[in-house]
Protein backbone atom coordinates (compact mmCIF):
# COMPACT_ATOMS: atom_id res chain seq x y z
CA UNK A 1 0.00 0.00 0.00
CA UNK A 2 3.03 2.31 0.65
CA UNK A 3 4.14 1.57 -2.56
CA UNK A 4 1.09 2.47 -4.18
CA UNK A 5 0.83 5.64 -2.88
CA UNK A 6 4.10 6.68 -3.45
CA UNK A 7 3.58 6.10 -6.97
CA UNK A 8 0.10 7.87 -7.16
CA UNK A 9 2.26 10.94 -5.51
CA UNK A 10 5.26 11.05 -7.69
CA UNK A 11 3.16 10.08 -10.78
CA UNK A 12 0.80 13.63 -9.68
CA UNK A 13 4.14 15.21 -8.79
CA UNK A 14 5.84 14.29 -12.31
CA UNK A 15 2.67 14.95 -14.61
CA UNK A 16 2.25 18.20 -13.04
CA UNK A 17 5.20 19.62 -13.47
CA UNK A 18 5.57 18.51 -17.10
CA UNK A 19 1.91 19.69 -18.13
CA UNK A 20 2.29 23.09 -16.22
CA UNK A 21 5.63 24.11 -17.33
CA UNK A 22 6.48 22.50 -19.90
CA UNK A 23 3.34 21.09 -22.17
CA UNK A 24 1.07 24.43 -21.66
CA UNK A 25 -1.58 25.00 -19.04
CA UNK A 26 -5.17 25.16 -18.47
CA UNK A 27 -4.67 26.77 -15.48
CA UNK A 28 -2.95 24.96 -12.33
CA UNK A 29 -6.38 23.12 -11.13
CA UNK A 30 -7.31 21.17 -14.28
CA UNK A 31 -3.17 20.39 -14.55
CA UNK A 32 -3.36 19.54 -11.03
CA UNK A 33 -6.41 17.31 -11.35
CA UNK A 34 -5.20 15.77 -14.84
CA UNK A 35 -2.51 14.82 -13.24
CA UNK A 36 -4.02 13.04 -9.92
CA UNK A 37 -5.73 11.16 -13.14
CA UNK A 38 -1.77 10.23 -14.06
CA UNK A 39 -0.84 9.62 -10.70
CA UNK A 40 -4.14 7.65 -9.75
CA UNK A 41 -3.83 5.18 -12.71
CA UNK A 42 -0.06 4.47 -11.90
CA UNK A 43 -0.99 3.82 -8.32
CA UNK A 44 -3.95 1.96 -8.64
CA UNK A 45 -2.37 -0.38 -11.57
CA UNK A 46 0.18 -1.06 -8.93
CA UNK A 47 -1.96 -1.66 -5.77
CA UNK A 48 -3.99 -4.19 -8.25
CA UNK A 49 -0.75 -6.28 -9.52
CA UNK A 50 -1.18 -9.36 -7.15
CA UNK A 51 -1.81 -12.61 -9.04
CA UNK A 52 -3.81 -13.82 -6.03
CA UNK A 53 -6.65 -11.38 -6.81
CA UNK A 54 -9.16 -12.23 -8.93
CA UNK A 55 -9.58 -10.29 -12.35
CA UNK A 56 -13.55 -9.20 -11.70
CA UNK A 57 -11.62 -7.19 -8.39
CA UNK A 58 -9.39 -5.63 -10.35
CA UNK A 59 -11.61 -4.16 -12.74
CA UNK A 60 -13.87 -3.37 -10.05
CA UNK A 61 -11.13 -1.40 -8.07
CA UNK A 62 -10.09 0.59 -11.63
CA UNK A 63 -13.87 1.17 -12.51
CA UNK A 64 -13.99 2.73 -8.66
CA UNK A 65 -11.02 4.93 -10.28
CA UNK A 66 -12.97 6.08 -13.01
CA UNK A 67 -15.88 7.21 -11.03
CA UNK A 68 -13.49 8.84 -8.30
CA UNK A 69 -12.27 10.80 -11.12
CA UNK A 70 -15.53 11.66 -13.29
CA UNK A 71 -17.03 12.90 -9.87
CA UNK A 72 -14.16 15.10 -9.01
CA UNK A 73 -14.49 16.37 -12.58
CA UNK A 74 -17.86 17.23 -12.56
CA UNK A 75 -17.83 18.80 -9.24
CA UNK A 76 -15.18 21.11 -9.79
CA UNK A 77 -14.96 21.01 -13.67
CA UNK A 78 -16.64 21.10 -17.04
CA UNK A 79 -17.22 18.29 -19.08
CA UNK A 80 -14.56 18.64 -21.56
CA UNK A 81 -12.05 18.98 -18.88
CA UNK A 82 -12.95 15.68 -16.62
CA UNK A 83 -13.14 13.30 -20.08
CA UNK A 84 -9.63 13.69 -20.92
CA UNK A 85 -8.99 12.59 -17.16
CA UNK A 86 -11.06 9.23 -17.66
CA UNK A 87 -8.60 8.77 -20.76
CA UNK A 88 -5.33 9.83 -19.08
CA UNK A 89 -6.25 7.41 -16.26
CA UNK A 90 -7.12 4.54 -18.62
CA UNK A 91 -3.85 4.62 -20.62
CA UNK A 92 -1.48 4.30 -17.69
CA UNK A 93 -3.81 1.63 -16.58
CA UNK A 94 -3.48 -0.09 -19.47
CA UNK A 95 -0.33 1.20 -20.02
CA UNK A 96 1.32 -0.72 -16.73
CA UNK A 97 -0.33 -3.77 -17.69
CA UNK A 98 1.12 -3.84 -21.39
CA UNK A 99 4.47 -3.41 -19.76
CA UNK A 100 3.83 -6.59 -17.48
CA UNK A 101 2.39 -8.85 -19.53
CA UNK A 102 6.16 -8.69 -21.59
CA UNK A 103 7.34 -10.03 -17.69
CA UNK A 104 7.83 -14.11 -17.20
CA UNK A 105 6.07 -13.14 -14.02
CA UNK A 106 3.14 -11.04 -15.96
CA UNK A 107 4.03 -8.81 -13.04
CA UNK A 108 5.59 -5.44 -12.14
CA UNK A 109 5.20 -6.13 -8.24
CA UNK A 110 8.15 -9.10 -8.75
Amino acid sequence: MKKSIIYLLLGTFVSFFLNYYLLGSLGWQADLYHAFAFGLGWGLAYFVDRPEWALPKKMGLSFLGILLLLLIGFVFFSFEIAIPSIIKFSTVFVAYYLIASFRESKSLRK
